[in-house]
């Protein structure tokens, strides 16, 4: 009987600590964070524009100042069709001193055999003939007089001055650039590609007289333009729904003073914009968080569904017990009972 009673004791404590860990894992349940699907709205924001002739100007910030007034912050866009633009580049290849693309040669932008556009100029006409003699084979440059040549010699100073603001945010930095025209088959006109002076001589770019990594082009071209104008003076008016309608623009003037009597009043433009990456890359997250808060929960399932049939067969282990228990202490019963009936048959003969 006391080996039965251990066992019990033994299957109780087996039983608390499955309850006690089944308990642990309810908790952690119960502790645990649904995930939640980003909303399109925490992506969307809500943009005014208003037009001022070709600058299409957007908002980018209203403060309060105070007095009806605010300082109001945007940024101006327009399209200049006259920029320096990428270009495709083209094989460029090296014989001596000279770089080629196909049979054109590469010029150094703004001369023409050293000569500049002020010795064109001033050049006689005899020496103008022995010049455009050795143009013959360009056949751009052959088409020119004088004076457009020169002309073309100018304006490629100016080239040089965006490239080089364009490169190196210095209109005066000095590089040098190589250039050829290549003819537009749709308009007619000759289109000027160039190339950077310094990239097109560097000897690790060539193999075998041929340019084996890329040297990059320039041409002119159509690009979108930005500025920023900061802490304007203004006024806004709004609908019954909040949103801006119009705003009002004071003029300033070169002391940087407000003039509430100048103005300009632009009608706004309300839009709607959605950063659709970021919301796919927020969506992609919840995703990857609800897989892993569903096998979460399947884990802590399957393992309270073991924690229950262990509890089940120590629950049955222990009946069984309980009934060997019974079953040993009735037999006990009886074996006292003839024990106490022998003693007392004992008395009784001995008495007699």
């Amino acid at each position: 009987k006391n080996n039965v009673e251990f066992e019990g004791q033994q299957i109780n404590q087996q039983r608390t600590t499955l309850s006690n860990e089944s308990a642990s894992y309810y908790s952690e349940l119960c502790n645990m964070s649904v995930p939640t699907p980003p909303s399109v709205d925490d992506y969307t924001k809500v943009s005014y524009t208003f037009n001022d002739g070709a600058l299409t100007n957007t908002v980018t910030s209203m403060i309060a100042k105070g007095n009806n007034q605010y300082s109001i912050s945007y940024i101006q866009q327009w399209q200049d069709d006259y920029s320096i633009v990428s270009a495709s580049s083209s094989l460029i290849s090296k014989e001596n001193n000279t770089y080629k693309v196909g049979t054109t040669e590469l010029r150094a932008l703004g001369s023409i055999n050293g000569k500049s556009a002020a010795d064109i100029k001033n050049m006689t006409t005899a020496d103008f003939d022995a010049l455009k003699l050795g143009l013959s084979n360009d056949k751009y440059l052959s088409t020119l007089e004088q004076d457009q040549l020169a002309d073309l010699l100018e304006q490629e100073e100016y080239y040089q001055k965006m490239l080089n603001e364009n490169k190196f945010n210095n209109p005066n930095s000095g590089d040098e650039w190589y250039v050829r025209y290549v003819k537009d088959t749709t308009k007619g006109n000759y289109v000027p590609y160039f190339y950077q002076k310094d990239e097109v001589e560097d000897p690790d770019k060539y193999n075998q007289g041929y340019a084996v990594s890329t040297i990059n082009c320039y041409s002119i071209g159509s690009s979108t333009k930005t500025k920023e104008v900061l802490n304007q003076i203004g006024t806004v008016e709004k609908d019954s729904s909040g949103r801006y309608i119009s705003l009002t623009l004071y003029e300033t003037d070169a002391k940087g003073n407000v003039d509430t009597n100048k103005y300009t009043t632009y009608s706004l433009t309300t839009s709607t914009s959605t950063d659709e990456e970021a919301y796919n890359d927020a969506m992609n997250q919840y995703n990857y968080d609800q897989n892993q808060y569903d096998k979460k929960i399947q884990d802590i399932n399957s393992k309270l569904e073991i924690i229950q049939s262990q509890d089940k067969s120590l629950e049955l282990n222990l009946k069984q017990l309980d009934t060997e228990e019974n079953a040993i202490s009735t037999e006990i019963d009886a074996v006292k009972k003839v024990i106490s009936k022998n003693v007392e048959s004992s008395f009784k003969t001995f008495n007699a």
